[in-house]
């Protein structure tokens, strides 16, 4: 069973970059999928990028609209970890962010919580005004 454990989150002022990490423990070769998320105060965990992967070759790369061309995922093989390059963060940016992870490929990017079954404890990020 893969664990995950998301780091690099904290204060930054709107405009601002910040880099998550999520180290895995465990086997994520062959094909694996791997996503981030986000949680604000009261309201529902939402998909923020997902990555897909064969034999370490991307399938999908996706995003949600309201990061698209600002955030870039990725991984850093060597390490086993999963990056998440936020540039131009906004307010509304401020979330618990996760990491997620799933053993397998699905026909299309997986957007879905329920989608993954292992999860990290989550790292915060706050960016403000």
């Amino acid at each position: 069973q893969v664990q995950l454990v998301e780091s690099g989150g904290g204060l930054v002022q709107a405009g601002g970059s910040l880099r998550l990490s999520c180290a895995a423990s465990g086997r994520t070769t062959g094909s694996y999928s791997m996503g981030w998320f986000r949680q604000a105060p009261g309201k529902e965990r939402e998909f923020v990028a997902a990555i897909s992967w064969i034999d370490y070759i991307t399938i999908y790369a996706d995003y949600a609209d309201s990061v698209k061309g600002r955030f870039t995922i990725s991984r850093n093989n060597a390490k086993n970890t999963l990056l998440l390059q936020m540039n131009s963060l906004k307010p509304d940016g401020t979330a618990v962010y996760y990491c997620a992870a799933r053993a397998g490929l699905m026909g299309r990017p997986a957007r879905r919580t329920t989608e993954y079954d292992t999860w990290g404890q989550g790292t915060q990020v706050t960016v403000s005004s």
